[in-house]
């Protein structure tokens, strides 16, 4: 599998929980240069309410 977290050549955002048990971890880079890190599920919750505010498709509007 290829390597999906996300760099300044491919930004973008990236959401891992690999068993239910576990917290989830997230990763993001924007193209304007900001990047973010998550551990945890509200934690993740927050950076993606974060990146569709601020980062990503946001940054076209």
């Amino acid at each position: 599998m290829p390597n999906l977290a996300p760099t300044a050549n491919t930004p973008g955002l990236h959401v891992s929980k690999p068993f239910p048990s576990e917290p989830a971890t997230a990763s993001a880079v924007c193209h304007c240069g900001a990047t973010a890190t998550a551990k945890g599920d509200a934690q993740v919750s927050a950076l993606i309410a974060g990146w569709n505010a601020n980062h990503g498709t946001a940054h076209g509007k």
